[in-house]
């Protein structure tokens, strides 16, 4: 059976795009920790990220990378955190989050509930950064 993450990027299951590729397809968290918080995951359904082979791996950490400096120019913080747990969903995924401090990366606190119109304009602006 496909992830969530698979139907999402099928086009089954709608999402807040903001770059794509042959390979990764980046999209808004739909509970963020903080405004920007964006899911990198591959195309390719694999469960555990450093089941990856290395060239996959690398590349998908290098999208990410793009994928940041286009969040950091929507949203302009100290940095934009990278974080691996993949619990949650059985697909391999990097969450980046803006932060301006190290409480910002913190996923125990309460996540946000934006409204559709606020989540289109956040992944408009990061899609318009993303080079």
């Amino acid at each position: 059976m496909a992830s969530i993450f698979s139907k999402i990027i099928a086009g089954e299951i709608p999402s807040y795009k903001v770059a794509e590729d042959d390979l990764f397809y980046a999209f808004l968290d739909i509970s963020p920790v903080a405004k920007g918080h964006t899911l990198v995951v591959p195309k390719q359904e694999v469960d555990y990220i450093f089941d990856q082979s290395d060239a996959m791996l690398a590349s998908h950490v290098m999208f990410a990378k793009r994928v940041a400096q286009a969040i950091r120019k929507a949203f302009p913080c100290k940095k934009v955190g990278l974080c691996v747990m993949g619990l949650e969903v059985p697909h391999a995924h990097i969450h980046l989050i803006p932060m301006n401090e190290e409480g910002d990366m913190d996923f125990r606190k309460p996540h946000l509930k934006l409204d559709p119109e606020e989540m289109k304009s956040i992944a408009d602006s990061i899609a318009a950064n993303f080079v």
